[in-house]
């Protein structure tokens, strides 16, 4: 990039830049003349993937927008808000940091936590929550432990520094992770008063940088994102920026502060592509409007940067602002007493074109709309095939699997899994009590719950994906990451809401990577129908793969769902932990001859082919109502949702928190291992008092879901057909310490 600017550009600086040839022929078209280098460096990382959505907006546009509780849709802001009731609203979105991670993963994952913070503060909401989705490859590789210690470090530092409580997230281990990690950062805030639009409107208006000042950390880095990992990506590192919570603190203070005064237009966050994709965004969201920027105003940090790397640096901690104009100094006053830049470097104009300058030279002349998603960006239709394996994972049969004698040993294997086991030693480097507001961290619960003070409601929220689910049948296991997040808001007595996602997948120009991504957009369309859960955005992350024998193989794709939903009465909270010896323990759902995709067939009988387990929508919605229903008429005193491990992990883990134990049988129509281990969807493990059993059968014989009763909940022995299996004190210990052993 070391050449004069303002020198045309050529096909071959283009393709340097990630732009394909007939891209290039666009460009000129859109500007009616060959650019220079910086505007060809402006197309770059606006028609990026990153920024563009160009190989996948055609199947994110089918997806459910519309809600019950919907304000702004997908697309219409930096994120999505809900109505949550009490005239309060829900920001909330979820957002990867992937490339970044696989490189330099402090500072990767610290600042994909800053800039989804960004995006719900942009907007005039307070963050309240955190949530992260983490997927690592084998954890016996040196490589993963030092992913793992350094993102898992970056967020903890940077979100308990920022001051905002992470309070439930999931982590996962494979294989086809090696090479490339996932990283998505989830963040929820409450807004009281009126939103800040992302958008520009007001010739004349001035336009304002504030926040840290800009360096060269970040140049490039959504092209960086929007191109596969290779043994070459650690020369990308300026695409890795550096972050500062401490400086977001105060930003976040300032911009809440500003929201309160009648002086914002409009602001943007300055994520990806920095100040040209917010002049860009903002000015075509507005009507007919661009804006005059110059450069050579912008608060840097080094010395002698040039005009494309000011425009394309992404350094953390800084936002665009349209003012009003004649309210400047209320707007530099904030900034000064929070200690932070807030300088004019622009003004709104008529005509829908933005023009760069630097130093009193016109450095790049764009169209704004020509740059946007909806406008002139490009908008592809993929080829997608359906891959070899997907046939073959169908031909698995259980029956061709045997079962092991000992069971109880394949319970202490599960248990002792880095899939299974207790992530505690990530999460207690977390802060999830920082802020007064998380109500889950004694009491746990399956979904995150956050109180919303002077209010009888809170806010309940959850990640949720199985990789290995959606690889081995993308529709249906996108239905089952979408049905998991809304069961685990239902049986925490919330009511889901609705879904941001983070769509991570290989290559697009991939058939059979693209054949995965479509059947997913088909198989969430379909579940957030179902749920009225509608879908206000989030991320694509394509590109993600791993070098396996030699050859590039794409991730396990990995659609992941952040889900939020209300919970109408706090005092209906429900908790997944054992209350009581004596206590009866039923399932309700449908338990089945199946361990289809199960970590116990993959882990123990290390059989990686095989379909997703089973699952039936309609039946899943059934449960999620029933499960209101009893909930709602208090019947019931703990819940729990059987998923990764079956259900014997499932009573384990509400054993062990009050160190209670269960005596139950198991069904002689199946195969034990499977009603154990097996990963069937649709089942909830319930305990209620035995006053009470009378009245919960009565309820439950009014419903079209099957319930049986397992046992009762002892003092501390684990039970299943009359063999011992062991003492929950015990193998807590186990359990809370096999992550960080294996780590070691």
């Amino acid at each position: 990039m070391d050449k004069n600017t303002q020198v045309l550009a050529t096909v071959e600086d283009a393709i340097e830049l990630g732009l394909l040839a007939e891209e290039f022929e666009l460009i000129k078209e859109a500007m009616g003349r060959t650019p220079n280098f910086t505007e060809l460096s402006i197309y770059s990382v606006m028609w990026s993937e990153h920024c563009s959505y160009k190989n996948s907006i055609k199947w994110l546009k089918t997806l459910p927008k519309e809600g019950p509780h919907m304000l702004v849709q997908a697309g219409e802001e930096n994120a999505g808000l809900v109505d949550i009731g009490d005239g309060l609203g829900c920001v909330f979105k979820i957002e990867s940091h992937n490339h970044p991670s696989a490189l330099e993963p402090y500072q990767g994952a610290a600042t994909g936590v800053g800039g989804i913070n960004r995006d719900i503060f942009t907007m005039g909401a307070r963050p309240i929550a955190q949530l992260n989705s983490l997927r690592f490859g084998e954890i016996s590789k040196e490589r993963t432990k030092w992913l793992v210690k350094g993102v898992v470090k970056g967020i903890g530092d940077y979100g308990n520094s920022f001051g905002v409580p992470i309070i439930g997230g999931e982590t996962m281990f494979d294989k086809s992770f090696n090479t490339n990690p996932l990283v998505n950062a989830f963040s929820a805030g409450i807004l009281e008063g009126k939103m800040i639009s992302a958008t520009s409107a007001g010739p004349g208006n001035p336009v304002y940088i504030v926040g840290s000042a800009t360096g060269k950390d970040g140049i490039a880095g959504a092209a960086f994102a929007s191109k596969d990992i290779t043994e070459e990506s650690s020369e990308d590192l300026p695409s890795v920026q550096v972050g500062d919570p401490f400086q977001e603190k105060l930003l976040l203070e300032a911009t809440l502060e500003l929201a309160k005064t009648d002086a914002v237009v409009g602001m943007q966050d300055m994520g990806a592509a920095g100040i040209t994709c917010s002049s860009c965004e903002m000015s075509a969201a507005g009507d007919n409007v661009g804006m005059d920027i110059d450069l050579s105003k912008v608060p840097t940090r080094q010395e002698n940067m040039k005009d494309w790397e000011i425009l394309l640096s992404e350094s953390q901690e800084r936002m665009l602002c349209v003012i009003e104009k004649g309210k400047e100094k209320i707007v530099e006053d904030i900034f000064e007493k929070w200690d932070l830049h807030a300088v004019q470097i622009g003004v709104v104009t008529e005509g829908g074109i933005i023009n760069y300058s630097m130093n009193g030279e016109v450095v790049a002349s764009v169209p704004a709309e020509s740059l946007v998603l909806g406008g002139g960006a490009p908008v592809y239709e993929r080829e997608y095939k359906e891959p070899a394996y997907y046939q073959e994972f169908k031909k698995f049969n259980i029956d061709d699997v045997a079962q092991p004698e000992d069971l109880k040993e394949v319970a202490m294997t599960l248990l002792q899994h880095p899939n299974i086991a207790s992530k505690r030693w990530i999460y207690e480097q977390y802060d999830s009590m920082v802020g007064t507001k998380t109500m889950t961290t004694n009491r746990p619960s399956d979904a995150g719950i956050s109180n919303i003070k002077g209010s009888n409601r809170a806010l309940a929220m959850t990640v949720d994906c199985n990789s290995r689910y959606v690889n081995a049948d993308p529709e249906i296991g996108t239905q089952i990451a979408v049905s998991e997040a809304a069961r685990n808001i239902v049986v925490s007595g919330g009511i889901p809401s609705a879904v941001t996602n983070c769509l991570n997948f290989g290559n697009p120009y991939n058939p059979e990577c693209y054949w995965q991504f479509v059947g997913a957009i088909k198989g969430m369309s379909a579940a957030c129908r179902k749920f009225e859960t509608p879908v206000t955005g989030g991320n694509v992350s394509f590109y993600n793969q791993t070098v396996m024998e030699g050859k590039e193989e794409p991730v396990f794709p990995t659609p992941t769902i952040g889900m939020i939903g209300v919970v109408p009465d706090k005092s209906k909270i429900m908790t997944m932990d054992f209350k009581s010896k004596g206590d009866l323990i039923f399932i309700i759902g449908e338990s089945k001859d199946d361990i289809s995709s199960s970590e116990y067939l993959v882990s123990y009988h290390k059989i990686d082919a095989s379909p997703a387990p089973y699952f039936d929508l309609d039946k899943e919605f059934a449960l999620q109502e029933t499960m209101k229903g009893l909930i709602d008429h208090r019947l019931i005193n703990a819940a729990h949702d059987c998923a990764d491990g079956g259900l014997f992990v499932a009573l384990t883990e509400m054993g062990m928190p009050n160190k209670l134990g269960f005596d139950i049988v198991t069904d002689a129509e199946i195969r034990e291992d499977a009603f154990l281990f097996g990963e069937a969807q649709s089942r909830v493990v319930v305990t209620i008092n035995e006053d009470q059993e009378e009245e919960f059968i009565e309820f439950m014989m009014n419903q079209t879901v099957p319930y049986t009763l397992l046992g009762h909940v002892t003092k501390g022995k684990m039970c299943v057909d009359d063999e011992h299996y062991g003492y929950v004190e015990e193998i807590k210990d186990i359990y809370d310490t096999a992550l960080e052993k294996a780590l070691s």
